[in-house]
This record gives C-alpha cells, structure tokens and sequence, in this order.
C-alpha cells in the first residue's frame, strides 16, 4: 500500500523533476549541473519507483504513463561523461528485480516493461538482470495467458539476449546447460506466438558470429537436431520455416560430430525427398531456395564412414 509520507514526498519530488524539464526530450540540456545531480540523487529517484505498486497510483495527472518517462528521461541524462542514475541502480539492483515482478501485475506490467528496456539499453544493468536467478523468471512470464503482457516480456527478453553481443556470449557460454534446458520448453509450447518466437530468436542467436561457441554446442548435440527435424513438419507453415533456419546450421556445418551424421545419413533419403518439396510456394524468395538446394546437395554427398 503506498502510504501518504510517500505520496507527498512524490508530489514534492514531482514538482522538482517538472520544473527542470526532465519531461522535456532526454536530448535537451539541464539547465544547471547541480539541478542534475540533485535530480539523479539516490533520494528521489528511489521516491520515483521505491515499490512497483505506486506506478500503479495515479492521484497525479496521466499516472503511469508519466513515472515511465520521468524515469526513463532519467536513466538516460548525463552529467559531463558520468550516467548518475546508471550508477545508482547499479548499487541498487532491487530496482531492477522490482521491474521485472511488475510483470506479475497487469495494471503496470507493461510500463514496467518500458523502463525494464531502457535499463536494459545500459549494458552494466543489462548484465546484474543476466547473471541474476531472476533471469529465468523470463521463461514464466512469455508463456503467460495475457497476449500483451507475454509479448512485451518477450520483447524484453530478446532485448536483453541481442543487444549486448560480447556480454551475452559469455552469459550464454557459463549458463549453456541451463539456459537452453529452460529454453527447450518453449520450442514446445503450446501457444503458438511463443513457439515461433523462440525457434526465431534461436535461430538469430546460433547464426550471431558472437556466439560462435555456443552455437558449436548446440548443433553437436544429437536431440537439438532431432527436435528440429520434428519441427521442420509442424501444422504451421512459419514455425517450418523458422526450423529450417535452425536446421540448415547443423547440417551444413564443416565439422559435424558423428552422433550429427549418422541421424543424417540413416534419413538421408527421406530428408531429400522432404526437402526438395518443402515449401515450394516460396517461388519469390531466391535466398531460401538456394539455400534448400544446397541443403539437399550436402545431404545427398554425406558418405557412411569407412569400416
């Protein structure tokens, strides 16, 4: 409950952060550096969002949709080369964790997700939010029954795996087991937004040069093959192709391991048959019809070992 002491120090605070423009476009100046560093002060900016549920208070003109741009217009000012607002929530990861729960209220959960983005633009916040056990509350809150909420999760969670390429490589090269053991789940899910979404994100993350390590990884691994070729025939046209994308990387791989091979070779003539009618109603996309005839070549030139 957000307790009155809290509310007139909001209303205090709010009159402050208006008068020096932080409403105004993150691009225009403060009109003092002192103004700024008062603004960004651990004081009021933990009034602005001290608990998730006061987002979702509105005694003041445009409630939510204004706290969302106050903090974003925050997050994103400097003073000369120091982000303050950056540092303080480093030193206060709980505003982050608090971001990522409001996605378990519907009345706030999308403007969390607004403010969740613009940290995660930061790449020291974007790490304390990966490298944390929340992370994997992600996997929750994409598969949840409301369609917008689910999707501005997942917006969030693509965010935090492709903005910052180095840093996720390496979250994803410590996490590998987990992460992938979670993220199976949803290459089955049942809603269908999820499960194309996923098996497209999987594609953009195995294909990213970053993830050259993770990706060796994943196409060596006999299951992740077989689970794809399963997909490859699924009822829906678009999770097909998304598969195919996935698919095409195990099997023209230079270096496949044995386990890749043999499954291969032992459906070498139903996957040439399969692929050379797979979606022959994409006449106008060039780029895959060359690429599911040199799928069909590599295949057909696999050899059996040499007893």
């Amino acid at each position: 409950m957000v307790s009155l002491d809290h509310t007139r120090i909001f209303q205090r605070n709010w009159s402050t952060w208006v008068a020096h423009g932080v409403k105004l476009d993150p691009g225009a100046s403060w009109r003092n550096t002192r103004a700024a560093a008062g603004l960004c002060c651990p004081f009021r900016l933990g009034s602005l969002i001290q608990d998730v549920e006061f987002i979702n208070y509105s005694f003041f003109s445009q409630g939510k949709k204004d706290v969302t741009q106050i903090f974003n217009n925050i997050l994103r000012r400097q003073i000369g080369t120091r982000s303050p607002t950056v540092e303080y929530i480093s030193a206060h990861p709980h505003i982050l964790f608090m971001l990522l729960q409001g996605y378990e209220a519907p009345q706030i959960a999308l403007r969390c997700g607004m403010m969740l983005r613009e940290c995660i633009r930061h790449e020291p916040l974007a790490k304390i939010i990966l490298f944390s056990n929340q992370f994997r509350d992600f996997f929750k809150y994409v598969e949840l029954s409301t369609f917008d909420i689910a999707s501005d999760a997942f917006a969030t969670f693509k965010d935090l795996l492709t903005r910052h390429k180095a840093l996720v490589a390496d979250f994803l090269e410590q996490n590998y087991d987990t992460i992938f053991e979670d993220y199976e789940k949803l290459l089955h899910s049942e809603n269908y937004v999820t499960k194309r979404q996923s098996l497209k994100l999987l594609g953009e993350l195995i294909l990213d040069r970053h993830n050259f390590a993770v990706m060796t990884k994943y196409i060596s691994k006999p299951e992740n093959l077989k689970l794809m070729m399963n997909l490859l025939r699924d009822k829906s046209p678009n999770i097909q192709f998304e598969a195919f994308h996935v698919f095409k990387v195990f099997v023209a791989s230079p270096h496949k391991t044995q386990p890749i091979v043999e499954i291969l070779l032992k459906n070498q003539p139903k996957l040439i048959e399969f692929l050379s009618t797979f979606q022959k109603e994409r006449t106008d996309d060039e780029q895959f019809s060359d690429e599911k005839n040199y799928l069909i070549k590599q295949i057909r030139d696999l050899k059996k070992p040499a007893p």
